[in-house]
């Protein structure tokens, strides 16, 4: 198949012109950034450009995106300008070049304040029928943009799948708090039992999105790693993540206790990946017990993928006071 992959130049995009590469398909990559694995320097809200893209194609894969980490940095209008109006031009324009199908990639951020639950109550169990309160500009776009997605189906028959991907960045975390207590691989580990995927098992999942869109006509799914906790986990999750993942993973703590490492002690959601698994035949294989098998025998954690893209950075220059600044709540 001929796919056009938008935002080449970042983590997913890079990792999928990659992974398609290596399989065979034609490929052809569009970014605003020239790189290796960019085709196409551009930006996905110039009509023009995105029509003499979108020639020949099968498939769409659309990462390009303005992030979360560009919310203190971006006008809320450039915002809706990449995340909406940009979208909106890939789909006008995958509809009138008679492709296939398009695979959008939104974020489990956008689910915003529904992650959080109130004093007293359960972890949130996070599938696709929660309904999403958007926190910034960055979930309000997604949101607006995944409703497009839906809207093109409904309307025009076009068939488009929406992938809302967890973290699988391997830059350092945001939370300057969660940088003081921990290790970065530590925290990073910690995730795989409700937060993190790989970002193989990311490109993984968009592949396989591809490849049944026609059929499903739309969707909308989790991309997460496999968590190990059940629904009767959710009230002891808020205060003893370890005493759950003890019972589950008894050589767990010797592991941490070689490396000096801390489990974290509460948590507030959990990502699940069922219907991707049962609807799309996603089977990713990073989760928290395969990664403590790598820890366990001297491998490394990430994917041989995730290490090849590597860092990427959203902007071109260092933040004293962290990976990227955060929007002011005043």
């Amino acid at each position: 198949m001929r796919v056009l992959v938008t935002g080449s130049a970042g983590h997913l995009g890079e990792a999928l012109v990659r992974t398609l590469r290596e399989r065979q398909h034609e490929v052809a990559g569009l970014d605003l950034l020239g790189s290796p694995f960019t085709t196409y320097v551009g930006s996905i809200t110039d009509t023009h450009f995105v029509r003499v893209c979108m020639q020949g194609v099968d498939f769409v894969m659309h990462t390009a995106a303005l992030h979360k980490p560009h919310v203190a940095t971006h006008s809320r209008r450039a915002f809706v300008e990449t995340n909406i109006c940009g979208t909106l031009n890939i789909l006008e324009t995958a509809l009138a070049s008679g492709v296939s199908g398009v695979v959008f990639t939104s974020s489990t951020s956008a689910f915003g304040a529904a992650l959080s639950p109130t004093k007293g109550q359960p972890v949130t169990w996070v599938t696709e029928g929660l309904q999403p309160i958007p926190k910034n500009i960055y979930g309000v776009t997604k949101t607006a943009a995944e409703e497009l997605c839906e809207l093109f189906y409904r309307s025009k028959g076009m068939p488009t799948i929406v992938l809302r991907t967890s973290r699988f960045f391997p830059e350092a975390d945001d939370n300057p708090e969660f940088r003081q207590r921990y290790d970065d691989l530590n925290l990073k580990v910690n995730e795989y039992l409700y937060r993190r995927v790989d970002l193989a098992d990311a490109a993984e999942a968009h592949i396989l999105a591809a490849e049944r869109v026609p059929a499903i006509g739309f969707g909308q799914y989790i991309v997460s790693a496999t968590t190990p906790f059940q629904k009767d986990h959710l009230s002891r999750l808020r205060t003893d993540v370890a005493g759950i993942v003890r019972s589950l993973f008894p050589d767990y703590e010797e592991e941490y206790s070689r490396r000096a490492w801390r489990m974290l002690p509460g948590i507030d959601r959990v990502y699940v990946n069922r219907r991707a698994q049962e609807e799309l035949g996603w089977r990713p294989r990073f989760d928290f017990r395969h990664v403590l098998d790598r820890l366990q025998r001297g491998e490394h954690v990430f994917s041989p993928l995730a290490r090849a893209v590597g860092s990427k950075g959203y902007h071109p220059r260092s933040f004293e006071d962290g990976p990227y600044p955060i929007e002011s709540s005043g």
